[in-house]
């Protein structure tokens, strides 16, 4: 029985595949490089946002004799 079903559920899976509207390589590569960009974006903001709460803490914690 879990064969029949493992069966069936592939059959399905490859119906609803071919409905599925898949992108042409522009697309493609545009939706990579927008990724890329962003990743490394945020990336870079947090960096600096971690750099300057980094000094801030060192600031506080000099200022009253944590170090």
């Amino acid at each position: 029985m879990a064969i029949k079903n493992a069966v069936q559920f592939i059959k399905e899976v490859r119906v609803e595949l071919s409905k599925v509207e898949w992108p042409n390589f522009n697309e493609f590569v545009g939706s990579t490089l927008v990724v890329l960009f962003l990743v490394c974006f945020f990336a870079a903001y947090l960096w600096v946002v971690d750099l300057g709460l980094s000094k801030l803490a060192k600031y506080i914690f000099t200022l009253y004799g944590g170090y």
